[in-house]
């Protein structure tokens, strides 16, 4: 489901606040927003209603679930996006401020964090709910309506916000080493990895992410390793199979491939390698 109203940019700030857009998002696993610095210049604040979703920001990946949110103040760095094995229910509000605005946030200290919890959300999701209703209804032929339920999410948001300290990077990391077992098993055969991506319940970047901090490796030198492993057992044990039926198995399409992976990673081909460790 989407709901979504976007409104004029202003640039002529009259009010204390003021929306620029005004939404929700459910059942979207593709949902993904990457802003550089620098190019947005209103405030916003996202409420995840169910699911989960990850927004990343210095180097950490914070997992977002039911009760969280996130506040961006203008001109920050931005990067968030839903899980696709659980597709996060995200409400949303993009606004405008005066000066008085951002002194009123700041003297909250709202420019400390980002990743929040609301404590009693549903008087936040009213107030977003009836801001996305007025503005879907009459757009601008309200402004002074619009400001006022566009300070109210503000103030709801303000009262009920608590502030996360620790990011869940950690038992995040989880989701890939529940998956080596398997991943390891089925090295073999092609590798896709937005199949498991999405297996692990997450984005391609974040599986890429997640799996170089929990192997210090990347998915694909991942695979090779199991790979070679395979391969350097099967030509011991296997003395009867050609080079050819070992690449097979082990997932290279040529001999010529696995012949020169082989040598990357063990100095030496898989025919020498028999010979010299074979009985």
């Amino acid at each position: 489901m989407e709901r979504q109203s976007h409104l004029v940019t202003i640039t002529d700030q009259r009010f204390f606040c003021y929306p620029e857009s005004v939404g929700m998002f459910s059942n979207t696993p593709k949902h993904s927003v990457t802003r550089e610095k620098g190019a947005l210049n209103n405030f916003n604040i996202h409420y995840v209603a169910a699911g989960k979703g990850y927004v990343e920001m210095e180097g950490a990946v914070y997992e977002l679930e039911e009760g969280d949110a996130f506040l961006y103040f203008p001109l920050q760095e931005q990067r968030y996006y839903s899980s696709t094995s659980e597709p996060w229910d995200i409400r949303w509000v993009h606004f405008y401020g005066s000066s008085s605005l951002t002194d009123y946030m700041l003297g909250r200290g709202f420019q400390d964090h980002r990743i929040w919890t609301l404590r009693q959300p549903e008087g936040w999701k009213k107030a977003h709910l009836d801001l996305l209703t007025e503005a879907e209804n009459h757009k601008m032929l309200n402004p002074t309506i619009l400001s006022t339920l566009t300070y109210a999410v503000i103030t709801e948001f303000v009262h009920q916000a608590e502030a996360h300290t620790k990011s869940r990077t950690g038992r995040s990391t989880d989701r890939i080493t529940n998956l080596l077992p398997k991943i390891q098993k089925e090295a073999a055969s092609p590798f896709i990895l937005e199949d498991w991506a999405e297996e692990a319940g997450v984005s391609v970047h974040y599986f890429c992410k997640l799996f170089k901090k929990a192997m210090q490796m990347t998915p694909m030198d991942f695979i090779t390793q199991c790979r070679i492993q395979m391969a350097k057992q099967a030509l011991l044990e296997h003395t009867e199979r050609t080079i050819g039926q070992i690449a097979s198995e082990t997932g290279y399409p040529s001999a010529s491939y696995f012949n020169r992976r082989f040598l990357e990673h063990e100095g030496m081909t898989p025919t020498e390698y028999r010979r010299l460790f074979g009985k």
